[in-house]
């Protein structure tokens, strides 16, 4: 599967600016908002169901004790998430930041303008609002991770099609890899093998489950500082340590997305159909195989038939990023190719408002779980199964829809939007709507 080839660059978009402006509304493509709220539907499943919720907090006996009194549909349904769910739709989201950079350097190219200035400067307020979010209400802002990685996409600005497609291979598949195995053979070596490995595995386990304990106590019965301080310490204390590989595979994504953005695959999707077709074929084969071995290896270790802390089990990270990049290109590709019809694109066209809204959505996300799950708000976290947690949090995200609509129908931007692009441009951008224009009186002699 490889991108189609074209003798001439494409076209550069038709902006015909003199100084840098956010993007107006008849300027955005509208599939691509649609894209942005079918993952941000995704990434709210997903967080709610692994940390809201507090599974992610969870020791290993407390989560077959719950996995052996769950019903079969809350069994099904977690089974279900982790194949089709987690990480899937961070990977479209990802995608899709790499798609927006390629659509800002074209507009800079088509003023005649530099990119970097104004790029590092919407950098920079975004790490503004990710790391209040971080510090000031959940560990798992995922803004800040962006902003810092999105510096290195002007590294790829000029690079050739074939590089971009090798690095991003060598970032999402072989790096997690390394990273993750480096660090066990070291390990190995100075503890004199496989069982001294095993040993460190198991204290480091230990600590870890005592360090969620400890979280997940202050998140069901501490006040909102308790809260924030049992954030930041686990965020700094254990989260962070675990994203090392993820940050090579995020970057990986990146790439991805900056090369169908410079390809117009998107903008010009009607012509590249083709193109979506085998790729939805390629990602069902490609998905579908390592999500049914990650299924399988799901199941052998919840049934103790292999060690979840066996040091050997980081050889199948390449299966697990095949299988969320899979996943996700068959999100997308399917997605694409119904956008084409009529009757879908109608249907589609509902998510678009989220997907403009989409900081303000996905911040919101965060203040609603936290009122909904931690004790300081209604505290139903450890008490809601996988199937109603899930359920909940679709019925969330349809107001969310409502919303969206309600807000775009009356402002430019969402309210967190226009405070971002307010900040990278420097002055207070026009926030309502302009008033629809009046049809002049038609009169006849």
């Amino acid at each position: 599967m490889s991108f189609p080839v074209m003798s001439q660059p494409p076209p550069p978009l038709p902006v015909p600016l003199s100084e840098a402006r956010p993007v107006d509304a008849s300027e955005r493509l509208a599939l691509l908002d649609v894209l942005r709220g079918f993952a941000l539907c995704g990434v709210f499943v997903s967080n709610v169901f692994m940390w809201f919720s507090g599974r992610a907090y969870l020791t290993r006996p407390q989560m077959e004790a719950a996995m052996a009194s769950a019903s079969w549909l809350d069994t099904a349904v977690s089974y279900g998430a982790g194949a089709l769910v987690f990480g899937k739709f961070i990977t479209i989201f990802s995608f899709l930041f790499g798609l927006g950079f390629s659509v800002q350097m074209i507009r800079a190219e088509a003023r005649g303008a530099a990119i970097a200035p104004l790029y590092m400067r919407r950098l920079c307020v975004m790490f503004l609002i990710g790391i209040t979010h971080l510090l000031g209400l959940w560990l798992g802002d995922i803004l800040t991770t962006y902003a810092t990685l999105g510096f290195a996409l002007l590294l790829f600005r000029k690079r050739a099609d074939k590089t971009l497609l090798i690095w991003a291979a060598v970032l999402i598949v072989v790096l997690p890899l390394v990273m993750a195995g480096v660090p066990k053979l070291v390990q190995m070596i100075q503890s004199g093998g496989a069982e001294g490995v095993a040993e460190a595995a198991k204290a480091a386990m230990e600590r870890s489950n005592q360090a969620r304990t400890e979280v997940l106590e202050a998140f069901t019965h501490g006040t909102y500082f308790e809260v924030v301080r049992a954030n930041a310490r686990y965020y700094f204390g254990q989260f962070v340590q675990n994203m090392v590989p993820l940050l090579f595979a995020l970057l990986g994504r990146f790439l991805l997305g900056f090369l169908a953005g410079r390809r117009r695959l998107f903008h010009d999707a009607p012509q590249h159909l083709a193109f979506f077709r085998k790729l939805l074929g390629w990602s069902l084969a490609i998905g579908g195989l390592a999500a049914g071995a990650g299924l399988v290896l799901q199941y052998m270790m919840r049934n103790k038939m292999i060690d979840p802390q066996a040091p050997w089990l980081f050889l199948t990270l390449p299966v697990r990023q095949l299988n969320e990049v899979g996943v996700a290109a068959v999100y997308v590709s399917g997605l694409v190719l119904l956008f084409q019809r009529e009757a879908w694109q109608r249907r589609l066209l509902v998510l678009a408002p989220v997907g403009r809204m989409a900081l303000t959505n996905y911040l919101s996300q965060t203040v609603i779980s936290l009122f909904v799950y931690y004790g300081f708000g209604l505290g139903l976290i450890g008490k809601v199964g996988p199937a109603a947690s899930i359920g909940l949090t679709l019925a969330i995200f349809c107001v969310q829809v409502v919303f969206s609509h309600w807000w775009l129908a009356r402002f430019r931007f969402g309210p967190a939007e226009w405070v971002w692009r307010s900040l990278t441009y420097g002055k207070a951008q026009p926030m309502r709507q302009p008033p629809a224009p009046v049809a002049a009186a038609v009169t006849t002699a």
